[in-house]
């Protein structure tokens, strides 16, 4: 059983530990650079999350991105599109939240309009566009996105839908996604020092495996963000380090909250597909390198 120190001790530790912040990354374009490290002041804040909390609710889990308009598209040629944007994304080596923000796109404007099967890549080449303009420091360029298609889409055609899909999305594209919980529910967890980075990167990849699956499209972000926080901790952390299963789900419900139910089904539907792509050890942001370029480069 773990029993966190004194309240200042923690903050001191926590201070330490943020204020190293993360390793310089290589992104799009090769260049270096410092990610800032999270904000005690917000983490500490519980207004931070409420307000969160409250903005995940504003453009909703869809009922079904496959609605009855959806002739063409099933949803196995939506999870083929999901894992080759993955593979984009992590070639790229682009940030952790882009492949889930752009998945969203996805979803949203597949529950809102007709599509036809022969522009489903064209779509996610948009969707991972303006999620990287987003949350890149250096956006994927029209261009390198056109070349992973096989120059099968021209770059006027990603500029042309680009703000056809903005304006079938209500310009709205600041979305809430899992990945914008993680520090602040993790700030709440009674964790080892040294276990909360792993915990996170381990429930990345979670967050992203879920993205994949059209089915969590029905969870609300900070579900998926608390099952997959659950299912991370409950693999990593030895029963001296932490509480158990049932203390850690309520403790979640609590935070974000969720119902202990739901949640349990969360978490256990997030397991289920992670023993499917046997996941028993979840890659972590620091991997190894990704496919080749002619893999990533197939069409969907």
């Amino acid at each position: 059983m773990f029993f966190p120190g004194s309240r200042q001790q923690q903050q001191r530790e926590e201070e330490e530990r943020l204020r190293r912040g993360r390793r310089p990354k290589s992104l799009a374009g090769g260049a270096g650079a410092l990610r800032a490290a999270p904000d005690l002041s917000l983490l500490r804040h519980p207004r931070a999350l409420r307000h969160l909390l409250s903005l995940e609710g504003r453009s909703g889990a869809p009922e079904t991105c496959f609605p009855g308009w959806q002739v063409e598209l099933q949803p196995y040629m939506r999870k083929m599109l999901a894992f080759w944007m993955l593979e984009v994304c992590e070639e790229q080596k682009c940030e952790e939240e882009v492949f889930p923000l752009a998945m969203s796109y996805v979803d949203r404007y597949l529950s809102l309009v007709p599509m036809p099967r022969n522009h489903l890549q064209l779509l996610g080449t948009v969707c991972m566009l303006l999620a990287s303009k987003l949350r890149e420091m250096v956006p994927l360029t029209v261009e390198k996105l056109c070349i992973y298609t096989d120059n099968s889409i021209a770059p006027q055609q990603v500029l042309d839908w680009e703000r056809l899909v903005v304006e079938k999305l209500n310009w709205d594209l600041a979305s809430v996604i899992p990945n914008d919980f993680l520090d602040l529910v993790l700030h709440q967890l009674p964790l080892p020092q040294q276990k909360v980075d792993p915990v996170k990167k381990h429930a990345q990849t979670f967050i992203a495996l879920c993205a994949t699956d059209h089915t969590f499209a029905l969870y609300l972000p900070s579900m998926i963000a608390a099952g997959s926080i659950a299912v991370a901790a409950l693999a990593l952390l030895a029963p001296s380090d932490f509480l158990s299963g049932e203390v850690l789900l309520e403790m979640l419900a609590g935070i974000t909250g969720t119902d202990v139910g739901g949640l349990k089904v969360c978490q256990e539907s997030i397991e289920a597909a992670a023993v499917a792509k046997n996941l028993k050890h979840p890659r972590c942001s620091q991997q190894e390198p990704g496919p080749s370029s002619e893999a990533t480069r197939k069409s969907v």
